[in-house]
């Protein structure tokens, strides 16, 4: 499997038309990706969290806006060439934009000033497109959140929540005062603020009717208005010119089963639980008649799903868990999530030529599903990664295009920015995902996630195995992944261990076949948490047989960054094993680590030293080994992400010039030569360069395969990339 193959599709063109040929089957892939921090001015400082929110764009579909709520600003984004996304700036706002919307060059935002939630107050501020400046303000006497605009421009509506305060009397509702629903008309974009109509939403819901906190707005054609109460587990629909409640309905609950209940480290989607109120955040008119629901959450229920209704109360469709199995089976279920699973929050509605499509986003597992909008039960198409934690996601059928906005922003923690992600529909193979699981008999798929190591099959092309880190502390897997497929599928899972039950005290980051149907495995160690720094080896049933540890003149200069990978060199009494150590121990110099040298048949050790390129952000460590063809396939990679990404790169070393010293003796260099950059191939998914390049392993066919690990999904992307990179020959 090329790289060429893999990633069909990637650097095509931008669609001028939104119609396509009648058999063509049309696809989303992402075509670039916008660090919202790139807004920022100059003089900012750049260490303070930045984010995008809701999102929309102007009519011509140039130009994206955003809420930051974080900065109190509006930010812009040129998109004239989609793939290549430029800053447009930001405004500043008095206060904390927390809804976008666009019409005929004006934008209109809501801005919370709420001195606190005991006292909510907000307007609604008039942006002029072309100028970049606030034309006029409309007090909305409460905390605006969602704001619509109806499709023939002459309604806004926004939602004004005034929402509760989680520490007083531990989040309980009622906390007055109630929200409620403003109507202004709109002319030209500019709303008139003398018309504003007032519409109370207490008394209707069966769940605290005395503080109504609606959440979320959407406007038909027909000028009819949706709205969310989310802690209220409440739907109102209402007439936009007269400011009646048409219809109210309770958003109903749901029985779920076959989920994931336990926050315990280990996948395992054999749970239930029992009349879960749905709690929608995000509400989309379908059409005139239905609108669809994203079940985030927030008080006491969240399903996991979502839900198309009539506008009459009349549930047309629930999802159940069945998109959050889908996210599983692309290994971004998030296990610390396990109260509302993946959390569905965001959800868009957009006609693509002739077909309406329906987009579902995931706050914790940070995908969107795209689905088909048959006028029935919908239709799947696809999985799109987006950042971490998309909350806005819009459509924009003139230019075939989809974008999210991410609102999480890591800056604090050294992680990665929030970041708005475009893409693009055509004719097209999907380029995501790149590895999934296989569905058990039951319906569920294989759990998987943070892959820390990869081996390839001795006998069999495109068979490989890989293993996941301490993430899944409860249960250490060996996975079983046919290459051959696009994408990848994990076929089996093999439980590591110990007397019987699956073995604790285990960081799994590297793999390697011992030559008799089972598999050597290296453990990284953290004496903080009593986890051992080891090598284990189980047999085919995945039973652990031998534990070696690692020798008593190597201990006494561990640190917690240990093994990260392990290879086997030779056959039976003559095979010897290779591991890597991530970084430099106390008795290291500087800039070198450690590869390390054990013979199976004398049970001694070895080791030779590595020299680490010098790095002007982070630290630089190895991540894998594999033999291959006389020599060693190093990973060396550093701990940068995004743009400050430069080296992830595969060096090779020959076996011949290898000569371990003892442990405690000095220890001989060895000359290292480029074998692979990775940089661009983790620039093909059009993503952000994550950290953690962590596998690599060359197949029975002498091909290399990549592949990161995901973090399982916990303030990650949880996305996984793997790839091949052809055929891995010792040459220059």
């Amino acid at each position: 499997m090329s790289r060429k193959s893999l990633y069909l599709g990637l650097w095509t063109a931008l669609a001028a038309s939104v119609a396509f040929p009648a058999a063509a089957e049309p696809v989303f892939n992402r075509i670039a990706s916008f660090p919202v921090a790139d807004n920022l001015p100059i003089d900012a400082d750049k260490s303070k969290p930045t984010s995008s929110e809701i999102i929309t764009a102007s009519e011509d579909g140039k130009t994206l806006i955003y809420s930051d709520s974080p900065y109190g600003a509006i930010g812009f984004i040129d998109i004239s060439d989609a793939a290549k996304p430029q800053p447009g700036g930001l405004l500043k706002v008095d206060g904390e934009p927390t809804s976008v919307a666009v019409a005929d060059g004006k934008v209109l935002a809501a801005v919370n000033t709420s001195k606190d939630k005991a006292n909510p107050s907000g307007r609604l501020d008039v942006i002029d497109l072309a100028t970049r400046k606030v034309d006029s303000t409309c007090d909305l006497g409460g905390q605006p959140d969602s704001v619509a605009i109806s499709p023939d421009r002459t309604f806004a509506t926004i939602a004004i929540e005034n929402e509760r305060d989680e520490e007083v009397n531990d989040g309980e509702i009622p906390q007055l005062p109630s929200g409620n629903l403003k109507i202004l008309a709109l002319k030209d974009g500019v709303p008139d603020c003398a018309t504003m109509k007032t519409v109370e939403l207490t008394g209707i819901s069966e769940i605290a009717p005395e503080d109504a906190e609606p959440e979320f707005v959407s406007i038909n054609k027909n000028n009819q208005i949706a709205v969310t109460l989310q802690e209220n587990n409440h739907i109102a629909i209402i007439d936009a010119a007269s400011g009646k409640i048409v219809s109210h309905f309770s958003a109903g609950e749901v029985d779920l089963d076959k989920i994931d209940v336990k926050n315990d480290g280990a996948l395992k989607f054999d749970g239930s639980m029992k009349g879960v109120l749905r709690e929608p955040d995000t509400i989309k008119w379908l059409d005139n008649d239905r609108f669809v629901i994203a079940n985030e959450g927030d008080y006491e229920g969240g399903s996991r799903s979502f839900t198309i209704f009539s506008k009459d109360g009349k549930v047309l469709y629930e999802s159940g868990p069945s998109l959050e199995l889908k996210m599983a089976e692309a290994g971004h279920y998030p296990d610390k999530r396990n109260k509302k699973g993946v959390e569905l929050e965001g959800a868009e509605v957009g006609k693509f030529g002739d077909t309406n499509y329906l987009f579902v986003a995931s706050e914790r597992a940070s995908l969107v599903g795209v689905y088909k909008d048959t006028g029935a039960d919908p239709e799947f198409v696809q999985l799109l990664p987006s950042g971490i934690a998309p909350e806005g996601v819009l459509a924009i059928p003139s230019r075939n295009l989809l974008v999210t906005a991410n609102e999480v922003d890591l800056v604090k923690d050294g992680g990665v920015r929030s970041h708005v992600m475009i893409y693009e529909l055509k004719d097209q193979k999907a380029n995501y995902p790149q590895m999934v699981s296989t569905m058990k008999d039951d319906g569920t798929p294989i759990g998987w996630g943070a892959l820390s190591g990869l081996v390839g099959d001795p006998k069999e092309a495109g068979k490989l195995y890989g293993v996941s880190d301490s993430i899944y502390y409860s249960s250490p897997t060996i996975y079983t992944i046919d290459a051959k497929q696009t994408p990848a599928k994990i076929s089996s899972a093999l439980v590591v261990k110990r007397g019987g039950q699956a073995a604790q005290k285990l960081d799994l980051e590297g793999i390697t076949t011992d030559g008799d149907g089972g598999f050597w495995l290296a453990n990284e160690g953290d004496q903080a948490k009593l986890v051992p720094h080891a090598i284990f080896n189980v047999n085919d049933k995945g039973e652990i047989k031998k534990e070696i540890a690692l020798p008593d003149d190597l201990l006494p200069s561990q640190i917690r960054y240990g093994l990260e990978g392990i290879t086997r060199v030779g056959e039976g009494d003559d095979a010897t094993l290779w591991m890597a150590i991530q970084r430099e121990w106390k008795d290291d110099e500087k800039s070198f680590v450690k590869l390390l040298n054990y013979n199976i048949k004398d049970k001694t050790w070895g080791a030779v030293s590595y020299p680490l390129d010098k790095t002007e952000d982070g630290w630089v460590g190895l991540s894998e080994i594999t033999a291959h063809d006389g020599q060693l396939y190093i990973i060396e990679r550093d701990n940068q992400i995004a743009e400050k990404a430069v080296n992830k790169r595969l060096y090779r070393v020959a076996l011949d010039g290898l000569k371990p010293a003892k442990i405690g003796e000095k220890l001989p260099v060895v000359q290292k030569t480029v074998a692979h950059d990775f940089i661009g191939d983790l620039k093909s998914a059009n993503g952000y360069v994550p950290e953690k390049l962590e596998g690599f392993t060359v197949d029975a066919d002498g091909n290399g395969y990549a592949v990161t690990d995901n973090d399982g999904v916990d303030d990650s992307s949880g996305e996984t990339l793997f790839f091949g990179i052809g055929k891995v020959q010792a040459t220059n």
